[in-house]
C-alpha cells in the first residue's frame, strides 16, 4: 500500500515538473531545486542490506529514521514521503528553509555506525521573465540592457546571430553582464539569456544600426525648426502690421485737427467801414 501511495505521489510530482534527483550516497553532493518544486534524495542503493539509517539536518536534527526498511520517524511527513522500493526520501513544496546541509548515517543491527555521507541542498527562486531595452548613443553606439524578474543569483550571457559576442563588437564591458554597449554598425539577431541553477530564460530582439534609427529623429528636428521659423515670421508680420496701423491712425488724427486763419481788423482809406469806423477783412478758414 505504501508503495502504491508513493507511486501516486510520484505521478503528481511529475505533473508539476521533473523532480531533482540527489544521490545521498555520494559524499559532498550539491543539489539545486526551485521554490515550490520537489526533490528526491536517494538514501540507499540496496536498502535491505542496511538494517538502519537516518537522515539529519546539520548532523543534529533527525528528519527521517528507517529501520528494516520501515519508517520509524518522519518529522516532515506533512510534505514528505519515504519510498521503500528504492529507499528514496521525497520532499515536496520546497521553501528557502529547506536549503541546508543533510547528513546520511548508516548503522548495523547493533546500532554501531557504519558510515556517514553529507550533501548540500540549495533552494532558489527561478527566473520568471526577461526584458530587453536598447537605446542609441551620440556616436552611433547602442546600449542594451537585459533585466529579469525573480531569480536568485542570475547569470547573463549574450549571443548575436547564434554566436557569442566578440570584443570587436563590444564597446565596453563583457558579455557576462546584464548591460552591454555595441559598437557602430553592429546589427543582427541579439539574444540575452538569464539562468541560474534551477531555471534558464532568454529574450531575443532584432538590432538595427543606430544610423538608421537617427533618420526619424533628424526629420523631427528639421520639422520642429521649420515650425519655429514659420511662427517667428508670422509674429514679425503681426508686429509690423500693428505698428503700421498705429502710425496711420496717428496721421488721420492730426489731419482732422482744425486750422484757424489769422483775422486782423485794419483801417484803410477808400474802403467801406462799419459803423464803428473800422474796415473788416475776412479770411478763409480751411478744414481738411
Amino acid at each position: 500500500m505504501e508503495a502504491v501511495v508513493g507511486l501516486l505521489l510520484m505521478m503528481c510530482g511529475v505533473s508539476h515538473g521533473v523532480e531533482t534527483y540527489c544521490n545521498g550516497r555520494q559524499n559532498g553532493t550539491q543539489c539545486y531545486e526551485a521554490l515550490g518544486r520537489t526533490v528526491d534524495i536517494q538514501l540507499m542503493n540496496h536498502s535491505l542490506e542496511i538494517p538502519r539509517y537516518t537522515l539529519s539536518r546539520n548532523s543534529v536534527n533527525v528528519l527521517l529514521d528507517v529501520k528494516n526498511n520501515t519508517v520509524i520517524r518522519n518529522v516532515a511527513e506533512h510534505r514528505s514521503l519515504f519510498i521503500p522500493t528504492n529507499a528514496t526520501f521525497r520532499i515536496n513544496n520546497l521553501n528557502r528553509n529547506d536549503s541546508d546541509n543533510y547528513t546520511l548515517q548508516t548503522f548495523d543491527s547493533n546500532g554501531r555506525s557504519l558510515g556517514v555521507w553529507t550533501l548540500q541542498l540549495f533552494i532558489q527562486a527561478p527566473v520568471s521573465s526577461v526584458l530587453l531595452v536598447s537605446e542609441c548613443l551620440s556616436q552611433g553606439e547602442m546600449r542594451v540592457s537585459c533585466s529579469s524578474e525573480g531569480g536568485d543569483s542570475p547569470q547573463y550571457s549574450w549571443t548575436l546571430d547564434g554566436r557569442t559576442l566578440t570584443d570587436a563588437e563590444l564597446l565596453s564591458g563583457n558579455n557576462k553582464t546584464n548591460n552591454i554597449t555595441l559598437k557602430q554598425h553592429v546589427s543582427g539577431h541579439l539574444v540575452c539569456s538569464v539562468r541560474n541553477n534551477v531555471s534558464d530564460v532568454s529574450k531575443e530582439q532584432w538590432i538595427a544600426t543606430c544610423e538608421a534609427d537617427f533618420l526619424p529623429l533628424i526629420g523631427g528636428v528639421v520639422s520642429a525648426l521649420l515650425i519655429l521659423l514659420v511662427v517667428g515670421v508670422a509674429l514679425v508680420c503681426v508686429q509690423r502690421k500693428k505698428q503700421k496701423n498705429k502710425s496711420t491712425k496717428k496721421a488721420e488724427k492730426e489731419d482732422q485737427e482744425v486750422m484757424y486763419a489769422d483775422v486782423r481788423v485794419m483801417q484803410q482809406q477808400g474802403k467801406p467801414v462799419d459803423e464803428g469806423g473800422e474796415e473788416v477783412l475776412y479770411g478763409q478758414v480751411k478744414f481738411s
